[in-house]
């Protein structure tokens, strides 16, 4: 088996891993890079391998940076079939979409400015068209399903417990007579996430490939999170301010409105607008309800009261873009939720705009934010910020939430490779730092060779 990384290595965006087994060729995820915008947008136009020698596709879930680069990919050339489970293969119909529909607008408003100047125009990525050339190809698999690749190969989706259909893909080969295993984690989620189920844990592997992105850190108690949060939502309305969450619209959203839904039920926060204002948080919480199969005992205990996990009172989605407008005249205490989540698109940015100089505002961050990103920048609480094109002083409250995270701790991923026991062990979807530490950190538990790929290695595994 040969494992090239191409994508995630070091950085935590771009997820892209070709495996060649018996000369079949399988590639995991086909994310966008995300973050500086002249490096990303040139990372996103490279095809590091001809479309056509791909044999099969495996996607682990259906955030960006795991799947936004498909419709490129089917764009210059792959028809094959593409797997994932059945909740992330509703998700990407709307997010892969959503996508388009972004780099269009932002083309256009680009090209606007370029015009005025005499400069030569830009082309989005790819288009809305693109993105609903890939549906035909993806192939909806249920959770512990084996699917036969080949004779010799065939895989299996576990529980991921990171967002809505996230898996952790097992694959199955016979390789020189003998039967060997690679754990694929995608993005591992952690213990006791709102809403999903918890992460499968997969015992003996003999290669694995596992996500790094808080390998150095800790995380806080997810049970703290409802006391924090109200915390902040009282300060903030004495001030008279609003409250700026920008959100990735599948998973973190639709778990700040459920604890949104419990401070509101419980009586402990003041009666006040919480808007979700993004069309594809408001598609994306309707293939939630869809997908109850994913739901953990505590989630189908609320619907089982008729509880309705996702809606309650003083709550407004939006999808209409002048209503969004209208939002940043309001100059009444609410909550705004907003993609996208790193701040590089969508209608946060707008909202920023208008709210981030305002010392009466909060802006919580409640999600991992990229380097070079905008939302990294409000992250490390820099004192100005550049949205479209022009600086803005920082006078907003900014909160780190990182109670909210889907993704494991350090703990957790330890954990996860010990459990796995790996004769082989590839690190990648973190940045350096936090790559370092959790190698450190595991060969003080438990002895592998350590692999820390940069973009292009190949590994042979015999």
């Amino acid at each position: 088996m040969k494992i090239t990384f191409y994508g995630a290595t070091k950085e935590v965006t771009g997820s892209k891993h070709l495996l060649s087994i018996n000369g079949v060729n399988i590639m995991l995820d086909y994310g966008m890079h995300q973050g500086k915008r002249s490096e990303a947008t040139a990372l996103n136009k490279k095809i590091p391998i001809n479309p056509d020698k791909i044999d099969f596709l495996i996607l682990s879930h259906a955030h960006i940076d795991h799947s936004g680069l498909l419709p490129l990919l089917v764009k210059n050339g792959y028809k094959n079939r593409i797997f994932a489970t059945k909740a992330t293969k509703d998700l990407i119909d709307i997010m892969l979409r959503d996508s388009g529909h972004i780099q269009e607008m932002d083309v256009e408003y680009i090209n606007k400015k370029k015009a005025k100047r005499g400069e030569p125009l830009v082309e989005p990525l790819y288009t809305v068209e693109d993105a609903q050339n890939v549906m035909p190809l993806v192939h909806g698999v249920n959770y512990y399903e084996k699917v036969k690749l080949t004779d010799e190969i065939s895989f299996t989706f576990y529980d991921a417990g990171h967002i809505l259909g996230s898996a952790q893909v097992l694959l199955e080969f016979k390789e020189n007579g003998e039967t060997k295993r690679l754990l694929f984690t995608g993005d591992l989620g952690r213990e006791n996430l709102p809403i999903i189920r918890d992460p499968d844990t997969i015992e003996k592997a003999d290669a694995m490939i596992s996500e790094s992105t808080y390998g150095g850190r800790l995380h806080g108690d997810i049970t703290d999170v409802t006391g924090r949060f109200k915390d902040i939502i009282l300060r903030t309305h004495k001030r008279g301010g609003k409250i700026v969450i920008p959100s990735f619209s599948v998973g973190r959203t639709q778990e700040v409105v459920y604890e949104l839904n419990k401070l509101v039920e419980a009586h402990e926060v003041p009666l006040m607008p919480v808007y979700v204002d993004s069309p594809l948080s408001v598609n994306a919480t309707d293939v939630f309800k869809k997908h109850r199969e994913c739901f953990d005992d505590e989630t189908w205990a609320m619907i089982n009261n008729h509880d309705d996990p996702f809606g309650f009172k003083m709550l407004t989605y939006i999808r209409d873009v002048e209503e969004s407008k209208r939002l940043n005249e309001c100059n009444k205490p609410c909550i705004i939720i907003s993609a996208s989540g790193m701040c590089e698109a969508g209608r946060i940015r707008h909202h920023l705009k208008h709210n981030i100089s305002d010392e009466r505002n909060t802006i919580m961050i409640v999600g991992y934010m990229a380097r070079n990103t905008l939302g990294r920048r409000i992250r490390e609480k820099e004192k100005e910020v550049k949205i479209f094109g022009e600086m803005y002083p920082v006078k907003a409250e900014v909160v780190v939430f990182d109670e909210f995270s889907a993704h494991g701790d350090q703990r957790d991923l330890i954990k996860h490779i010990k459990s796995a026991s790996p004769k082989n062990l590839f690190l990648v979807h973190g940045e350096e730092n936090q790559i370092n530490i959790l190698k450190e950190k595991t060969l003080e538990t438990f002895q592998t060779n350590i692999n820390i790929p940069n973009y292009g290695d190949a590994f042979e595994l015999r």
